[in-house]
C-alpha cells in the first residue's frame, strides 16, 4: 500500500441512480471508513470547519477513536462542507487512483442527497436555492429589494434572521433591475476589426448571478472580447444547479443540466465557444454535470467546449495576443483565487489575465474566503465563515492594494467584510466582482464605477 498518490486525482461518477446510494446503513459504513482515514492523516485540518469538527468529535470521544462517536453526531461535520473541493484537489493524498479512494466532498453530497430525500434542509434554505425565481421577482423591484436586504437595515434584517435564519450582518447580493440578457438584447457590441483575433465566436452563459445580480460582469466580458475581435452573444436558459447541489438535490441539477446543455449545443454546433461568467458554473459544466450524467453525450460535448471567463481571455492572449490599448491600473490588485476556479485544475488564470496589464501589481490570495455559497450567510454559520476566511482577509489587509477582486462575486464581498472586521476604520479598497471588470477599466471601456462607456 502506498502512503499517498503521486498521480493526478480522478473522480468517479456520482452513482445517484443506484438504490444503494440512498441506503443509510451503507452510507454510515462509508462515512466511518473515510472519517477513520481522515483521523489518521489530518493534513486538511486548516481548510474549512468540517475537519476541525470531525477531529474534535473523535478527540473528545470516550476512546479518542471513531468507534466511540455516535453517527448522529456526524451531521455538523457534513453541514460545514461547502463543496469547495479543495481537500480533494490540493490536500488529500488518498484520492483516486489511490486504493483508499477518498472523495470527501462527494461523500458529503451523498449524505445531503439522503437528507434531501427526507425533506431536509429547511424551507427557507430551500427557497434560497431558487435563484432564477428570486432574481426575476427581486429584479422587478430592485431598489426595494436591495433596501430590504441591506446590511444594517434595522427593520428587515433582524426579521430575516429570526424567520429565515439569515445572519443580520451578512452581506447579501444586490439585484439589478436590468438583466444581462435584456442588455444584450438591445444590440451586440461590434467586434474590433483591428484585432489579431479572427473568426472566433463566443456565447456567454450568463449564469444566474451574472444575469440578475451583477450584469456588469457580462457587460465587461462582452466589451473586452469584442475589443479583441470576438463575436459575442449571450445565452441563459436557467441556473447551473450549484445551489441545488449544495443541498443534495441531485435530480434537480440533472434536470437543469439537460435543459441548458440542449440550449448551448445549438451554439456549439454554430461554431461558438461557451464561456461561463462565474467559476462555480464553469466547474458544474466541466466536471460535475459529466459525473452526474455520465452517459449524456450533450453533456460531454458541452464539457469539452466550455471555458471559464478568465481562462478564455488568457487563451486568446496565448493564441493571438491581446488587442492594443491596455493601460496600467494605479494602486495594484489583491486577487483572491476562488476555490471553484482552482478546482477546475486550469491554473491561476485570473492572475495570468491581470498580469497581462502593463506594470500591474497583482498579489494573489490563495486561502478560502469562507463564504461557501449560501452557507456563510446563515445565522449559525456566519461567524464561522468569517473565521475560516480570516487568513484571506488578513492577507488582503497586508497587501494594501487599491482593488480587491475575485472571480467569485460572493467571495470578494465576504473577504471585504472580514477586512472591515480586522480594521478599526472601513477599508478603502474597492471591491471588484470579477477581474474582467479591471480588464475593461484598463482598456478604457468602463468607468471606475464599472459602467460601460457608450458611443454617441
Amino acid at each position: 500500500m502506498s502512503e499517498g498518490s503521486l498521480e493526478a486525482p480522478i473522480r468517479h461518477p456520482v452513482d445517484w441512480n443506484n438504490p444503494d446510494f440512498f441506503d443509510e446503513d451503507k452510507l454510515d459504513k462509508e462515512l466511518r471508513r473515510v472519517f477513520d482515514i481522515c483521523h489518521g492523516c489530518r493534513r486538511c485540518f486548516n481548510l474549512c470547519d468540517s475537519f476541525p469538527r470531525l477531529f474534535d468529535l473523535i478527540d473528545e470521544s470516550k476512546t479518542g477513536e471513531l468507534d466511540s462517536v455516535d453517527s448522529k453526531d456526524f451531521e455538523p461535520v457534513v453541514d460545514a462542507c461547502t463543496l469547495c473541493d479543495m481537500c480533494f484537489m490540493t490536500k488529500c493524498p488518498y484520492v483516486p487512483p489511490h486504493e483508499f479512494n477518498l472523495d470527501f466532498p462527494h461523500l458529503m453530497l451523498r449524505y445531503r442527497a439522503i437528507q434531501h430525500a427526507k425533506n431536509k434542509p429547511s424551507f427557507w434554505e430551500s427557497q434560497l436555492t431558487e435563484t432564477d425565481r428570486n432574481g426575476k421577482l427581486a429584479g422587478a423591484v430592485a431598489p426595494i429589494a436591495n433596501w430590504l436586504s441591506k446590511e444594517g437595515n434595522p427593520l428587515t434584517r433582524p426579521l430575516a434572521q429570526a424567520v429565515a435564519g439569515i445572519h443580520k450582518e451578512a452581506a447579501l447580493p444586490k439585484f439589478n433591475g436590468k438583466t444581462l440578457t435584456a442588455r444584450a438584447a438591445e444590440g451586440p457590441i461590434t467586434p474590433s476589426k483591428t484585432s489579431s483575433t479572427k473568426s472566433r465566436k463566443a456565447v456567454l452563459y450568463a449564469t444566474c448571478f451574472g444575469n440578475y445580480n451583477s450584469p456588469e460582469i457580462g457587460d465587461a466580458a462582452r466589451a473586452v472580447l469584442a475589443h479583441n475581435g470576438v463575436e459575442v452573444q449571450v445565452a441563459y436558459s436557467g441556473c447551473c444547479g450549484m445551489p441545488q447541489l449544495e443541498k443534495g438535490n441531485i435530480a434537480r441539477v440533472a434536470e437543469n443540466a439537460k435543459l441548458i446543455s440542449d440550449d448551448l449545443e445549438n451554439w456549439i454546433d454554430k461554431g461558438y465557444d461557451v464561456v461561463a461568467l462565474v467559476p462555480s458554473c464553469a466547474l458544474m459544466m466541466k466536471f460535475e454535470w459529466p459525473l452526474i450524467l455520465p452517459n449524456d453525450q450533450r453533456i460531454k460535448k458541452l464539457a469539452q467546449s466550455v471555458f471559464d471567463l478568465s481562462e478564455y481571455v488568457v487563451t486568446i492572449a496565448n493564441d493571438n495576443g491581446l488587442a492594443d490599448g491596455l493601460t496600467p491600473l494605479d494602486g495594484g490588485v489583491s486577487l483572491h483565487h476562488a476555490c471553484h476556479a482552482r478546482a477546475q485544475n486550469m491554473g491561476a488564470k485570473a492572475a495570468e489575465m491581470l498580469r497581462l496589464l502593463p506594470d500591474n501589481d497583482v498579489a494573489v490570495i490563495e486561502r478560502c474566503s469562507g463564504h461557501g455559497g449560501s452557507w456563510g450567510i446563515m445565522k449559525d454559520n456566519f461567524e464561522t465563515a468569517l473565521k475560516v476566511g480570516k487568513p484571506a482577509a488578513r492577507q488582503a489587509t497586508k497587501n494594501d492594494k487599491r482593488f480587491i477582486a475575485s472571480e467569485c462575486p460572493l467571495a470578494v464581498e465576504h473577504i471585504a467584510q472580514g477586512v472591515n472586521r480586522l480594521n478599526e476604520e472601513p477599508s478603502q479598497m474597492k471591491t471588484v466582482a470579477h477581474p474582467i471588470l479591471l480588464m475593461a477599466l484598463a482598456y478604457g471601456l468602463m468607468d471606475e464605477n464599472f459602467q460601460l462607456f457608450t458611443k454617441d
